[in-house]
């Protein structure tokens, strides 16, 4: 009965994410959020613990990204959007260092031949970014396909077994 009840709970929340996409999303900005926020207790920790050693600089650092990375856990725990927001902007500035970080590789003395694939890698990362900014709920999508399928196998396989 254990696995019968999993396999409809697997087959309610396939529907459901399937239904209303963008509510797949939703547990994973608040799981990231959480992790944010215990990073940023634990940042703020370690620079009060540099201080009380007398490394002010390191101390102070601590303390800086533990406040931003708690500002940041608390967004991304109570603002779902901010987080496909910090993910497309994360894409998008990967694409841009690796277009730019090409560009120095031709400019250089040696005409490096590794400049133009990583102008290539940065523009296809650009563009699958973008896509999948654009189409996010095609992700979601598959994802309570899944799930709807998992299920679905899952009562099959103990219908079977049950003749």
């Amino acid at each position: 009965m254990h696995k019968m009840a999993v396999a409809l709970i697997l087959v309610i929340l396939g529907l459901i994410v399937i239904a209303f996409p963008f509510l797949g999303v939703i547990p994973i900005a608040v799981l990231s959020g959480f992790l944010v926020l215990v990073l940023g207790f634990g940042l703020i920790l370690t620079g009060i613990f540099k201080l009380g050693e007398n490394d002010l600089p390191v101390g102070i650092l601590m303390l800086i990204l533990g406040t931003i990375a708690l500002i940041l856990g608390i967004g991304l725990s109570f603002n779902p959007p901010l987080f496909t927001w910090l993910v497309d902007f994360v894409v998008l500035i990967m694409g841009i260092f690796l277009i730019i970080e090409g560009m120095g590789r031709i400019l250089s003395r040696t005409k490096d031949i590794c400049g133009v694939k990583n102008i290539i890698i940065g523009i296809v990362i650009i563009i699958v970014g973008l896509f999948l900014t654009s189409y996010a709920w095609l992700i979601v999508i598959l994802i309570g396909l899944w799930l709807l399928s998992t299920g679905i196998r899952m009562i099959y396989l103990r219908m079977k077994n049950r003749i």
